[in-house]
């Protein structure tokens, strides 16, 4: 059963990492003592450093224990593991230079614990997406699988089997579905309903599944309490999968309140006062960096805007920002002077003859948003966000789509998830506040970092800027 391989995986996994926490110590200790032959290495005899290899092995163990990482890695992506991976390193990293300390050990080189944990992050990646990759193949030709029944056909038992079905490599194998309003032997994607919900002791008794998924339709969640006692009597592992994901957030904040549940419908960790400060810092000195660094280019562009049309360097225009508040945001004249009625025509086409030649130009390469950097220095806006709109847009797509004012509830930004991916000028408005929102519900410093990274890396060119 998967409960046996997963085990065994988990052991063996242990072992993997043992390997990769000593190989690496003893490479930092070999280039050290190789390559750099510094009397502080020489202060300390070679047995003594084997003797903190006993201790470092058992506690970085421990550490990634504590920092998840050996949960199944279906449930743990990439980047999520690299992060887990990163933080149990640097925080022993920090434990262990504080206990030398402590102890009034001086004679241990930091050097060395330095060039080892850089090497042990980076093999322990490495070997970890190796057993990924390995695990992943053996799903695909249907080893190591989890098999789930469902109980409930609704939308949401849609959804979670065209998942399962897009991706063989997470190793599910849904067994059939349970449900009391669709006839036995009705198929979704060769999935086959198998029979009522109260079949399911029969069901169990005869398929033996790892889990049970319950799949209710929002209609039917009068069974709910009923259903949950069949599976909690059964011994199986039992998942409940909700009928109104499009309204609970995939990372919803959950109160106790004296034993009772409070599911909060909205979670933005930029609410929280540490995480706002946190960023708006790195907004203060991201944006002044970039001030300096792009200086040249905006006085360049401030030139050429002069010389080749008449008007204003900079051209403000209303968005709505934080909290439904309106600013004014700022951006280099890339069209020609036009009156308040022309300017609230609409959004700009392809071939435009509203736009300058410099001003196709600077729009192309995002050049006319560094303007926008002084947004971000006066705290009108972010480094990163979501992009903001004009207030007749933002009255439009209130009406037109669903849970698009939530994007206010933080700073707008000068690039975002959404740009990264492609989602900028005449794209999909829905797909844009989708991953507006995954942004918002999802955000940490690293995203940030990523983002940014993104920025630079696809660059600044945009194919449907006109």
């Amino acid at each position: 059963m998967i409960k046996d391989n997963q085990k065994y995986f988990n052991r063996l996994q242990v072992v993997l990492d043992a390997l990769v926490i000593i190989v690496s110590y003893l490479i930092a200790w070999y280039i050290m003592m190789r390559f750099v032959a510094s009397e502080t290495v020489g202060v300390l005899p070679p047995e003594v450093y084997m003797a903190m290899l006993l201790f470092l092995l058992p506690f970085f163990l421990l550490l990634y224990y504590a920092c998840n990482l050996y949960t199944p890695k279906r449930v743990q992506g990439r980047r999520l593991e690299g992060s887990n991976i990163l933080k149990a390193n640097a925080i022993g990293g920090l434990t262990f230079m504080a206990a030398l300390f402590w102890f009034g050990v001086g004679d241990i080189s930091r050097i060395v614990l330095g060039v080892f944990l850089a090497l042990n992050v980076t093999l322990t990646v490495v070997e970890r997406n190796v057993v990924r990759m390995v695990l992943m193949n053996a799903r695909r030709i249907g080893l190591n699988q989890k098999h789930i029944i469902l109980v409930g056909y609704s939308r949401a038992a849609e959804e979670y089997i065209d998942r399962i079905v897009q991706n063989p490599q997470w190793g599910y194998k849904i067994m059939g579905i349970l449900d009391d309003n669709v006839a036995p032997g009705t198929l979704y994607r060769n999935i086959e309903v198998l029979g009522i919900t109260d079949s399911l002791s029969f069901i169990l008794e005869g398929n033996h599944p790892d889990e049970i998924a319950i799949t209710l339709g929002l209609n039917e969640y009068d069974k709910l309490e009923h259903i949950v006692a069949m599976c909690e009597k059964s011994g199986v592992h039992t998942k409940f999968i909700p009928d109104y994901s499009n309204i609970i957030p995939t990372k919803p904040y959950t109160e106790d309140l004296l034993g009772l549940p409070v599911i909060n419908i909205r979670h933005v960790p930029l609410s929280n006062t540490f995480n706002m400060l946190v960023k708006r810092v790195f907004d203060i000195f991201g944006s002044m960096i970039c001030i300096i660094l792009f200086s040249p280019v905006m006085l360049l562009t401030a030139v050429l805007i002069k010389l080749t049309s008449k008007g204003p360097l900079i051209f403000t225009q209303e968005r709505v920002g934080l909290h439904n508040k309106p600013f004014k945001m700022y951006k280099f004249r890339s069209m020609e002077v036009q009156s308040k009625q022309e300017e609230h025509k609409g959004w700009t086409v392809k071939n435009d003859p509203r736009v300058t030649g410099i001003g196709k130009f600077i729009r192309k390469t995002s050049i006319d948003e560094l303007p926008q950097l002084f947004n971000v220095l006066k705290g009108e806006m972010s480094l990163v966000g979501p992009r903001p709109e004009r207030p007749q847009y933002v009255e439009k797509f209130r009406e037109e789509i669903p849970r698009y004012m939530v994007k206010h509830q933080v700073r707008p930004g000068m690039t975002g998830w959404a740009q990264v991916n492609g989602y900028r000028g005449n794209t999909s408005i829905k797909k844009r506040i989708d991953h507006d929102l995954y942004y918002i519900e999802n955000w940490t410093f690293g995203l940030d970092i990523k983002i940014l990274i993104m920025t630079v890396y696809k660059g600044f060119v945009n194919k449907n800027a006109y």
